[in-house]
């Protein structure tokens, strides 16, 4: 409601310019018990059903940061909203709003989550599973170096290979989807993958299909050969590494900037310049914490 009391709200705006698309991204959407109440990225994973299918066997869930909820459910998925918007726009030359709910959204994005439950995929309990770290196969390995390994060898044929790789012989193990040999197996891989330093490993899975890769680091992950092959990574002029925008489109890739990001309220005072506002104005608006600076060269 805090646009409505701003006299901005959808209603108000869209009678003024009918194209328009509003989107409201919130945590809980604009209805519902929960709407006006404060959350985070993990409260409404939590309320999505998706937390709890997330953590290890006899644990408690565990949210993976907060890129679930907040970027893919929230974010991602409003601006998905909003090209779709302008998608409609282009044939009825109307606009709409977007209710974009963080809970909706992560619950959409698990859609794979529900639909899969009768594949026996999740049919045990959180940890158990073939994804959820209950797989020996799919699974990460701590190496002798302090550094892990992530092994997705999901298929017969890459698992072949992931024991071809771990040397051992694979008519002398349990066969692959034997739950109740994951357990054990998964220590077995474990004291196999702690003999050796991530490096040795990567050399001896690297141009292999047992689908084993290092985990690399925020420090390593730039100067990997895939990621330098691709360009994948970007160095700004203070030296920050990020990564380069995704998808790369063939006809107008984005241009990454290699300036730094800027400071919050860094050019405050020139945009609100560019759009009018006098200088008294914009002193007004500081002198009432309305708006900031963050710049030396800002002169009212």
């Amino acid at each position: 409601g805090v646009m409505e009391k701003l006299g901005l709200g959808p209603e108000i705006l869209l009678q003024e310019n009918p194209r328009l698309i509003y989107a409201r991204l919130t945590g809980f959407g604009q209805t519902g018990k929960y709407a006006k109440s404060a959350g985070h990225d993990i409260n409404y994973l939590a309320l999505s059903g998706v937390l709890s299918k997330l953590g290890r066997k006899n644990e408690n869930p565990y949210a993976p940061v907060n890129l679930l909820a907040d970027f893919a459910g929230g974010g991602v998925m409003c601006a998905m909203g909003i090209v779709i918007a302008l998608f409609e726009r282009a044939r009825s030359g109307r606009g709409q709003v977007i209710d974009a709910s963080m809970v909706k959204g992560v619950a959409y994005l698990s859609s794979f989550l529900w639909k899969s439950q009768n594949l026996g995929l999740w049919s045990q309990p959180r940890g158990k599973n073939l994804l959820d770290s209950g797989a020996p196969f799919y699974e990460t390995y701590r190496t002798s170096d302090g550094k892990f390994m992530a092994v997705g060898a999901l298929e017969p044929q890459f698992y072949e290979q992931l024991i071809k790789g771990l040397g051992l012989n694979l008519d002398e193990l349990p066969a692959q989807m034997s739950f109740s040999d994951w357990p054990e197996m998964k220590k077995r891989f474990a004291s196999i993958f702690a003999q050796k330093t991530q490096a040795e490993w990567c050399s001896i899975f690297d141009s292999t299909d047992a689908c084993v890769t290092p985990v690399l680091s925020f420090n390593d992950v730039a100067s990997h050969q895939h990621n330098k092959e691709r360009s994948s990574f970007i160095k700004n002029d203070q030296g920050e590494i990020s990564p380069r925008p995704a998808p790369v489109l063939s006809r107008t890739p984005a241009v990454p900037s290699c300036r730094r990001d800027p400071f919050i309220g860094e050019h405050t005072e020139e945009i609100l310049l560019e759009y009018g506002f006098t200088k008294q104005e914009i002193a007004k608006l500081y002198s009432d914490k309305a708006i900031e600076f963050k710049n030396l060269k800002a002169n009212l």
